[in-house]
């Protein structure tokens, strides 16, 4: 029974959250292609994705990352085990100096706080994993032990993980402003069309992005108590 008041309480907390996150994908998504039909062609005219990612590591003192574009790659992303940044096929949107930026962000934080990261992630899925797989199988000695180190290693996970989203999200603006005013190819009105629709974008975006981390580490508890009840 107090599995299922756990499980009742945290589908509330995500409802509500959802709420007051004003989490909307569909909205998101009519916003940003709105904004690409309008803000498409002010981009075209920037260089490539990686000349561009070079450029903004060398002003961010950091060149040693390796720098690497994958067309089958859906999202941009920074790996801190290997220093690798990969690029996804962004060359359309508008959104690309902003999303580099943000990857370009992430490979001077803290390298203590990103391998931590990687390393936290990892041992975090697997234990969520082994405990599913001991639930079904009945194994687990104390049920509420594994549930309450399942909740208490969701929170680390999400508090280090949403830091660093965050911090990277908030500057990319800004750094990507610095860049396309240094490189001078756009006029300053052009710039502040392209940097008041980031603004608008991160509004949403970062809201979003938050909400998906705390939606996924309560569903992984939601699970991990509903396999406890059953078993």
């Amino acid at each position: 029974m107090q599995y299922l008041i756990i499980i009742g309480i945290l589908i509330l907390t995500l409802i509500i959250l959802a709420f007051v996150y004003e989490f909307n994908i569909k909205k998101l998504k009519n916003f940003a292609k709105a904004e690409e039909e309008r803000l498409n062609r002010l981009c075209e005219k920037y260089p490539s994705n990686i000349e561009i990612c070079k450029y903004i590591l060398k002003k961010l003192n950091n060149e040693k990352v390796r720098v690497e574009e994958d067309k089958n790659q859906k999202t941009c992303l920074y790996i801190a085990l290997t220093n690798k940044i990969v690029i996804a096929d962004v060359k359309k949107s508008y959104t690309r100096i902003q999303t580099i930026a943000h990857e370009c962000l992430h490979s001077v934080q803290d390298r203590k706080i990103l391998i931590f990261n990687f390393i936290f992630s990892n041992i975090y899925l697997i234990y969520f994993a082994l405990n599913i797989i001991l639930g079904v199988l009945k194994k687990i000695p104390n049920k509420n032990i594994g549930l309450f180190i399942m909740v208490f290693f969701s929170y680390i996970y999400y508090f280090v993980r949403s830091y660093l989203e965050n911090d990277a999200m908030i500057k990319a603006k800004f750094l990507a402003k610095e860049y396309m005013e240094e490189i001078n190819i756009s006029s300053k009105e052009e710039i502040d069309k392209i940097i008041n629709s980031y603004g608008k974008l991160n509004n949403m975006g970062i809201k979003m992005t938050n909400f998906e981390l705390l939606f996924g580490t309560i569903v992984k508890v939601i699970i991990l108590a509903g396999v406890f009840v059953f078993r």
